[in-house]
């Protein structure tokens, strides 16, 4: 079947990183593993063979389909009832997809696997973030530009507000590296697997979710801007920006990128403290 370039659809083939993906999930064989865009079936089929359940969630209701009947079918050749197989293909678009409602209907917290399309995979950082708490361990394949980011370290030109938003919800570690030709059709980039731990740290840095989101999305705004021109920007007085930034122990030239997590904490408490936290909403994204 070709692939729709408007769904960002490049299929895996390499069986060994296939075997990778799904090993690097560890222990799944009494979990539920939720795998984004299976597509062919290529990681669904080797998730069926290690894991206690598998919800496929995909967009393409033509792929959708297909898969499903494969399996089915397969699942008859085998002497086995389609209707007690273990792979279960929804279509669906995962941003709409409530992990929260699954994992209370398994009884557990979630395991994620997922070859995801370019064109939203921040979207879906972004919502996986959001269901953190349903969540234990993603496996994901993006472009490697994007696996840098959301891996990179403060200090780091590819450090940023995805890298934070990423990290805020769970430890990230780069896996391996896949050349185009690991696909069909092959992309222009070359594409890197990581490994998501979820442990939310908001508790542990004492900072309200939603409200230190929106000041990380002020402080990355205009990411070349230090952080005190992007408090400015967001509607906070200088004097009293450059006051924060003191009492937090950050230097008043810093840029957000050069600051650790933990000194965004710090500063973002020091002026929740003073009321003085930027008002202004910012749009919910992490790009």
């Amino acid at each position: 079947m070709p692939s729709k370039s408007r769904l960002g659809q490049n299929f895996l083939r390499d069986q060994q990183a296939i075997r990778r993906i799904v090993a690097a999930l560890g222990d799944c064989s009494d979990r539920t593993v939720v795998e984004i865009g299976p597509g062919m079936g290529a990681i669904t089929r080797e998730l069926a063979e290690r894991a206690g359940r598998v919800l496929g969630l995909e967009l393409d209701h033509e792929l959708a389909a297909r898969l499903s009947s494969e399996l089915s079918r397969g699942a008859a050749e085998q002497g086995t009832n389609p209707a007690t197989s273990n792979v279960e293909i929804e279509t669906v678009d995962v941003l709409s997809f409530d992990f929260v409602a699954a994992s209370a209907l398994a009884g557990q917290k979630l395991l994620v696997a997922g070859n995801l399309p370019y064109y939203i995979t921040s979207p879906i950082l972004s919502k996986l973030a959001e269901s953190a708490e349903a969540l234990d361990r993603a496996v994901l394949m993006v472009q490697s530009e994007v696996a840098d980011r959301v891996t990179a370290q403060p200090g780091s030109r590819a450090f940023g507000l995805l890298s934070v938003t990423v990290q805020l919800h769970g430890p990230v570690e780069q896996l391996f590296t896949l050349l185009p030709s690991a696909f069909t059709p092959p992309p222009e980039v070359h594409s890197t697997v990581f490994r998501w731990r979820f442990a939310p740290r908001f508790k542990a840095l004492e900072v309200d979710r939603e409200p230190f989101l929106n000041f990380l999305r002020q402080v990355f705004a205009l990411k070349r801007k230090t952080l005190a021109n992007n408090l400015r920007a967001a509607g906070l007085d200088s004097a009293i920006a450059l006051q924060a930034l003191s009492n937090a122990g950050i230097d008043s030239k810093a840029r957000a990128e050069s600051v650790s997590i933990e000194s965004l904490a710090a500063l973002w408490k020091v002026l929740k403290a003073e009321g003085a936290t930027p008002a202004n909403e910012v749009a919910p994204t992490i790009v």
